[in-house]
């Protein structure tokens, strides 16, 4: 059972895929497997693996795992990375993170940031441990909450050679405070106490409430950034609904878990992650640029913010033309050496 805090399903309408839009992209170049592995909570987490066509299975190759959106899964975004950067090469790996997608974890959609940081661990476990991977050349991509994630991971886990993240959300600082901290602290605890209250009527037997996500239908009073996030989730250009879920479920988190997000401080440390490089990319319109840019002042070097003339938030999930994989495959062949 689920409660929902808005309206039912609208009509999907005409995306825009201008500027090459193509998340659900399929190369001749690569071949894909799906694989699933196990994280150390005994949690199944599903990934698809790219391989280069004629890579040298006797060889140690580099490799690089693919984080999604927030509220996302790894069909969105995520294998289209994957996809376009295994064209390089590199042998690379999109996963669930648990909770969502095909990945195990109950209940579905449950916000978790420390196990959602141990996913990427695992996945280094795991492509670590195959014969042609190099497991001093394994690096990591977070796109939108993923960014905040790897971060939270890599600051821990120094097999991660080399991180970049593109829109990166920090999912702690956009709970707690909001986009440009317009979020008083009073209507955090608000949100806290609703969450709180919640629990009682979910452990008693009560529906499920979901929060936050993409709106499912647009209205004259839609802001801009739901709308951009509309375009993507909510229409052909990148709505995906797993086995696992429900269209009407997709992208929102519980509410119960979500506030798990308060305790979430990604950035704390994260100059320790140095003298591994980091690459933050972000759109100039971005919604989000702030969060890259507070990483970028707080990391160490080597570092680097790298910003897309042009591009919004959600440009950057799916917008070939814009979306800077030259960049991308420059940084991990150097770094990745």
């Amino acid at each position: 059972m689920m409660i929902l805090g808005m309206t039912g399903v609208g009509a999907a309408f005409a995306a825009d895929k201008s500027n090459g839009a193509d998340n659900f992209y399929k190369s001749d170049k690569v071949t894909m497997q799906k694989v699933e592995f196990k994280n150390q909570y005994n949690m199944k987490v599903a990934g698809n693996l790219f391989i280069p066509k004629g890579l040298k299975q006797n060889s140690k190759n580099p490799a690089i795992i693919v984080g999604h959106p927030m509220g996302a899964v790894k069909e969105q975004s995520s294998n289209l990375y994957a996809t376009k950067i295994a064209e390089q090469g590199f042998v690379t790996l999109s996963l669930d993170l648990s909770f969502w997608g095909e990945s195990e974890g109950q209940p579905r959609n449950a916000v978790s940031p420390d196990i959602y940081a141990e996913d990427f661990s695992a996945a280094v476990d795991f492509l670590g441990t195959r014969p042609y991977v190099d497991r001093d050349r394994i690096g990591a991509i977070g796109i939108c909450g993923s960014g905040s994630f790897v971060i939270s991971a890599a600051k821990i886990d120094p097999r991660m050679k080399a991180i970049a993240t593109v829109s990166m959300y920090d999912m702690g600082t956009a709970v707690r405070s909001g986009l440009g901290h317009s979020q008083t602290v009073e209507q955090r605890k608000q949100i806290i106490s609703a969450a709180a209250e919640q629990r009682y009527v979910e452990f008693t037997g009560g529906e499920t409430k979901y929060v936050g996500g993409t709106a499912h239908q647009l209205t004259a009073d839609t802001d801009p950034i739901q709308r951009e996030f509309y375009d993507f989730y909510r229409t052909p250009r990148g709505e995906f609904t797993p086995k696992s879920s429900s269209p009407m479920l997709t992208t929102h988190p519980t509410l119960t878990s979500s506030v798990r997000f308060m305790n979430f401080y990604p950035f704390n440390d994260i100059e320790t992650i140095s003298p591994r490089p980091m690459l933050f990319i972000t759109g100039e319109n971005a919604h989000s640029r702030e969060f890259s840019e507070d990483a970028y002042k707080l990391a160490a070097e080597p570092k680097e913010l790298y910003i897309i003339p042009g591009a919004g938030h959600v440009d950057l999930y799916d917008r070939v033309n814009l979306i800077p994989f030259d960049k991308l495959t420059s940084f991990f062949t150097k770094n990745l050496k």
